[in-house]
């Protein structure tokens, strides 16, 4: 019996140091409570967003990008604006990305049109830039009216209509300060006569438009039906304004 009731008195014991232990971790202040194991951090803040880079870097190489003359630093600046517009449900269009790289020159095919869900390059052809941007190159950008000047920035295309250059496809400017007066200034998507390898021939580089994205005849009426109402496109440059001040870039 005296075995019995000490073997009690230490199983009773034992039960109370737990209760106690467990009541004095409750009343502990927030700072010095253990926190979560590193495992259930980690995920979170490190795991994910570089599982997310990983993905896009794995589909720039597998679209072979880098082969048709797109930078990765332009991608990648494209598909975060990209996913942030989508997630602000200002995209109609899921998965298609327009893309024009500014930063090359007229002569380079660097407007392209890709499908990221079927993980391809539906377009990658010539496109113009304003005529006051540049010459071959595009240097200079601007939002004001009449400045006859591209356009940096992030757009939402709109609806089709046919006027002065055949048919086009308004381009809704989301980038303020940028080309947030794209409709105003009817910045359009429209096919060109001196958007061509005919005219690039003859002259040495690609001709200019009055700030429109000018392309192909060939090609502009399969372009403007493949990505009008709703879907995304980004004007390229690797402009440190642009980059530090861009509001869709910065959320």
């Amino acid at each position: 019996m005296k075995k019995k009731n000490r073997f009690s008195v230490h199983v009773i014991g034992f039960i109370c140091l737990l209760c106690c232990l467990a009541h004095l971790s409750f009343r502990l202040p927030s700072a010095q409570r253990p926190g979560p194991p590193l495992s259930c951090i980690l995920p979170v803040v490190s795991v994910m967003p570089m599982s997310g880079i990983t993905a896009w870097m794995e589909e720039y190489e597998e679209l072979r990008l880098d082969s048709i003359g797109l930078s990765m630093e332009a991608f990648t600046m494209a598909v975060k604006g990209y996913q942030r517009l989508l997630a602000k449900g200002l995209l109609d269009r899921e998965g298609l990305l327009t893309i024009i790289d500014f930063s090359q020159s007229s002569k380079n095919k660097r407007f392209y049109t890709i499908d990221l869900n079927a993980v391809k390059v539906l377009f990658n052809t010539y496109v113009a830039h304003g005529r006051k941007s540049g010459l071959e190159y595009a240097t200079s950008f601007s939002d004001r009216n009449h400045s006859n000047k591209s356009s940096l920035g992030f757009y939402v295309t709109r609806n089709t209509y046919t006027g002065g250059d055949g048919y086009s496809l308004r381009l809704q400017g989301l980038d303020k300060g940028f080309n947030d007066k794209a409709l105003a200034r009817n910045v359009v998507l429209h096919g060109s006569w001196y958007v061509n390898e005919d005219y690039l021939n003859s002259h040495g580089m690609m001709g200019r438009s009055l700030g429109c994205p000018a392309v192909p005849m060939g090609e502009h009426e399969q372009i403007i039906d493949s990505i009008k109402e709703g879907s995304c496109v980004f004007m390229y440059y690797p402009d440190k304004n642009y980059v530090h001040h861009s509001t869709v870039l910065k959320g």
